[in-house]
């Protein structure tokens, strides 16, 4: 209706389209895009917000319809509304990108109803049903074990890679995968309430924690708009004492221009979905933002702590070396592996899965698990001893004294009170870690520490093959606090900590930017931390920080783009040198390039 009653106005100019009809006929337009508005602005004035870019535009439109501009009127509404179509859909797209990320819950379980198990959708499941869980598949809900026992992989929920057996009665939860034999549960929560569906509240709650820069628009803004209107009467008014051939309809049109262009539409949309669309752009490459406010701290970033085992390692063991010290090597694993079979410790399964290898499973019996030590047990009268050194040492087994400098896990073993041999166990370095270090290095980072419970040695070797600059092992949660607290006080810059599992609790929270890394990480984790790494890959971590600064230079791009071109024209407009229409760029068109600037973070690659 504007494009045709600007072709009625300027070219075709039909008799019947002036007077009472031109105005109808603008009227219709701009009612269905300004009603929104001024519904919206009297709304505010109901609640003591009286200056808002809401009423600047009902003022300045009406304005304009009172001064007979009745296409400028429409115009600026009609754009106004195009640019929240934008933001809209820029929205809706960021948050399409966090629900399509989050969308790895299993999609289907298995329900006991009727006498038969059925495949439903697991957000129909009840609580009190029973459900069936295969081996390989992952638990879709919370639920009581009424089989009589399961291994299962929780890596997903605790960060630990140490299978768990879990026995009638006691709790399952969602996200462990079964690996051990087909179970039933009897659900105890609802689908809604596992702990992914927390964090998509979490990320889609992320825009109530706002950034610094965002606060501070906000409260310009309030502080801004009082001073335009009050600028804009004094326009109108005060030439009147100064001008010889005072008009006042000039002056007010041009109070209206004046209004219209300082209304701060452009950084009130644009930034907030600048930041938004930072949090969708990590969110596409796996990365969660509990709020804008990480975006601005986690591009400040100079030092980054990480946890070993889980974050940098895959947390899964295997054996390295098979030292026989003589015996025949298949006969030495064979006994050494039939031994492990008896224990769930996740070095004892390594061993065993390796000895699986073509080597058939002895009958061990009298096992006995000593606690820190290792196991003991018996093999055709033969007394057969596994574990560490202290185990050694305590049954006055002679071994070579070098084997307790070895930087990987040993595992030694005792055969009838002589030393049989050992294998070294070690854990694997995640495929993209090194480069994730190199990353960050590049990326502005100024030091890399590595804090670890494992031993200082292991631990060592592990920092010097990444790169890392520094490196501490043996350390207990609290010690790890401790050290953090040291790392703080020595760098001022902003200090990240990246870990999993519940035991990082304490350092995430301590943390300037605490990111917890997993798709599911423990609980207490995904609580604690400000960014959650869902694919696990320490290479995000350097991405998050890319996305960070990317997300603040789009954010300072807009406002800069928005005080030029405004500035340059409220002057011409006071100057009367700028038309309503230069208003309207200055206004919803430098809005909407902030939107599309804003949503081209979403298109960037990192």
């Amino acid at each position: 209706m504007l494009m045709i009653g600007l072709v009625f106005d300027h070219y075709i100019k039909p008799g019947f389209f002036n007077g009472t009809v031109r105005f109808v006929w603008y009227l219709l337009a701009y009612i269905p895009v300004a009603w929104p508005v001024i519904r919206k602005g009297f709304a505010l004035i109901a609640k003591g917000e009286v200056f808002t870019e809401f009423f600047l535009m009902g003022l300045a439109t009406i304005g304009a319809f009172a001064l007979g501009q009745y296409p400028e009127g429409v115009a600026v509404m009609l754009f106004y509304a195009v640019g929240e179509l934008f933001q809209e859909a820029a929205v809706s797209k960021a948050k399409g990108n966090i629900k399509a990320l989050l969308d790895v819950r299993p999609d289907s379980a298995n329900v006991l109803r009727n006498d038969s198990f059925i495949t439903v959708n697991p957000e129909k499941v009840n609580v009190e049903e029973t459900i069936q869980i295969k081996v390989g598949e992952k638990v879709p809900l919370d639920g009581i074990m009424l089989s009589d026992q399961s291994s299962f992989n929780t890596s997903a929920l605790t960060g630990e890679s140490k299978p768990k057996t879990i026995r009638k009665n006691e709790q399952v939860l969602a996200g462990m995968l079964n690996l051990d034999r087909v179970i039933q549960l009897k659900v105890n929560r609802k689908y809604s309430e596992s702990s992914l569906a927390r964090i998509l509240e979490l990320v889609q709650n992320a825009t109530a924690k706002k950034a610094k820069t965002e606060l501070f628009i906000r409260k310009f803004a309030k502080v801004y708009t009082p001073i335009v209107v009050y600028l804009a009467v004094a326009l109108t008014i005060l030439p009147f004492f100064f001008v010889e051939h005072y008009v006042f309809g000039d002056w007010l049109y041009r109070a209206l221009i004046f209004l219209v262009i300082s209304c701060p539409c452009a950084l009130v949309i644009s930034i907030p979905l600048g930041y938004f669309g930072g949090i969708g752009a990590a969110s596409r490459h796996g990365i969660l933002f509990k709020g804008s406010n990480y975006l601005d701290l986690i591009a400040k970033v100079e030092t980054v702590v990480m946890d070993k085992t889980g974050t940098l390692t895959e947390g899964v063991f295997n054996v390295q070396k098979v030292n026989s010290n003589g015996y025949d090597e298949k006969e030495f694993i064979k006994m050494l592996g039939a031994l492990e079979s008896k224990s769930t410790h996740p070095i004892a399964n390594a061993i065993a899965d390796y000895s699986k290898n073509g080597v058939e499973q002895l009958a061990i019996t009298n096992v006995e698990e000593l606690a820190g030590l290792g196991l003991k047990g018996e093999w055709q009268g033969k007394q057969l001893l596994a574990g560490n050194s202290k185990l050694m040492d305590r049954f006055d087994i002679i071994y070579n004294s070098d084997l307790k400098g070895i930087a990987e896990t040993t595992v030694m073993m005792a055969v009838d009170g002589k030393f049989a041999g050992y294998v070294l166990i070690a854990d694997q370095v995640k495929p993209d870690a090194k480069e994730a270090i190199e990353e960050l290095h590049i990326n502005g980072v100024r030091q890399t520490v590595l804090l670890s419970g494992d031993k200082t040695s292991i631990t060592h070797k592990v920092a010097r093959f990444l790169g890392i600059d520094q490196a501490f092992g043996d350390l207990l949660p609290e010690h790890k606090v401790k050290k953090l607290e040291e790392i703080k006080k020595g760098k001022p810059g902003v200090v990240a900590f990246v870990g999993d599992g519940i035991n990082d609790a304490p350092v995430l929270a301590l943390a300037d930017v605490g990111i917890a890394m997993g798709a599911l990480g423990s609980d207490a984790a995904i609580e604690t931390a400000d960014v959650v790494i869902q694919t696990d890959q320490p290479s995000k971590i350097a991405t998050a920080i890319k996305i960070g600064r990317a997300t603040k230079t789009v954010v300072w791009q807009n406002i800069g783009l928005a005080f030029v071109v405004k500035a340059a024209v409220l002057i011409l407009g006071a100057g009367g040198l700028a038309t309503m229409w230069e208003a309207v760029f200055a206004d919803v068109g430098v809005a909407m390039l902030a939107i599309l600037n804003a949503i081209r973070i979403q298109r960037m690659r990192f």
